[in-house]
């Protein structure tokens, strides 16, 4: 796949997610506002992808504010962090992408024009630092997979979630690249169908063997012998659970009862270590998202109200193991390894 999100001349160009698998176009961003309103739309979406994009909005605040005297400049800027901040809160890798550009901006002794350089340059090497890690992941996860296997992935965490390669997907395509005969089985994802339109479309583009199921399909197929492993990727790993895209609970629940190894492709930016649990808000979207298919067709009855959290949490007495670019470690292995 082409990177998802790319720095050129100053502007974000960026696959529009929304219009997939229709059309592929690309947007292009040269003000932070209005790529902070592209990761709460959904543009842009992928713990990893909006990492990058908050990062890269961060230095196209710097160029507005770059003429400014330094005083005004870090004021400036600040408060562009917390309007890209506040475009969703599960996540950590936003929190992250954000912090280190500030970590940059705080630490600097040059002037707005030189900081400015300072966080552009910082930008691109998340970017390709994004890239090194996926494949560092792919090349970790590609040893778990067996010749002929079916994997299982719920929502989309391949290249398009990230700036290219993926995480969940990662495993997968190295260990194609190894010579193994490998084939995937997406869940639709509901109510935004990450899967159907963005799993199916990255794999397919890139003619690897793909399925598409409901998301209540995937615990038969399970019990049919149809699926050897589960492979999710995350939005944020605290110290005692996993939050993923909504219906991941239930998959790890159906995995465990099936004696299937469920796995999820962890970059080290989405650990969230010292947090637990309760410290996380779980982003709750409009409910039109649920009430109507993509926003065209209406399938509940007018007046009746729908739920719609993003993401729910699978604890970790349900993960076989966490694939980060460092290694394959069980909860237990990453707390010993990565907690402060």
């Amino acid at each position: 796949m082409i990177p998802s999100i790319e720095w050129v001349n100053n502007k974000i160009k960026m696959i529009d997610q929304t219009i997939l698998p229709h059309e592929l176009k690309f947007l292009e961003f040269s003000d932070y506002r209005d790529l902070a309103k592209s990761i709460k739309v959904m543009n842009i979406r992928g713990a990893p992808a909006i990492g990058v994009a908050a990062a890269m909005g961060m230095a196209l605040a710097a160029l507005e504010y770059k003429d400014l005297l330094k005083v005004d400049f870090l004021k400036k800027v600040e408060d562009a962090a917390e309007i890209i901040k506040n475009t969703r809160p599960t996540a950590s890798n936003l929190f992250w992408a954000v912090n280190r550009i500030l970590d940059i901006i705080n630490k600097s002794v040059g002037t707005s024009l030189e900081i400015c350089e300072e966080v552009v340059e910082e930008a691109k090497i998340m970017a390709q630092e994004d890239i090194t890690v996926n494949k560092n992941i792919g090349k970790n996860g590609a040893e778990l997979i067996k010749d002929g296997e079916t994997i299982l992935t719920h929502c989309n965490a391949g290249s398009l979630a990230t700036v290219q390669y993926g995480t969940a997907l990662a495993p997968i395509r190295s260990a194609i690249e190894q010579g193994k005969k490998v084939s995937v089985i997406a869940d639709e994802t509901r109510p935004r169908l990450q899967g159907a339109r963005l799993t199916a479309y990255e794999l397919n583009y890139d003619k690897i063997p793909v399925k598409v199921i409901s998301d209540t399909s995937s615990g038969l197929l399970m019990k049919l012998g149809k699926i050897d492993r589960v492979i999710v990727g995350t939005d944020r790993v605290t110290s005692d659970a996993v939050f993923n895209k909504i219906g991941t609970y239930l998959v790890a629940l159906a995995a465990k009862d099936n004696n299937i190894p469920f796995y999820v492709a962890a970059p080290t930016s989405s650990l969230s270590l010292d947090d637990t649990i309760d410290d996380v808000e779980i982003e709750q979207r409009d409910d039109s998202e649920v009430s109507c298919v993509l926003g065209k067709v209406r399938i509940v009855p007018e007046g009746v109200e729908c739920l719609n959290y993003a993401f729910d949490i699978t604890p970790f007495e349900l993960v076989t193991g966490i694939i980060t670019e460092d290694g394959v470690f069980t909860p237990r292995e990453l707390l010993e390894r990565y907690k402060k």
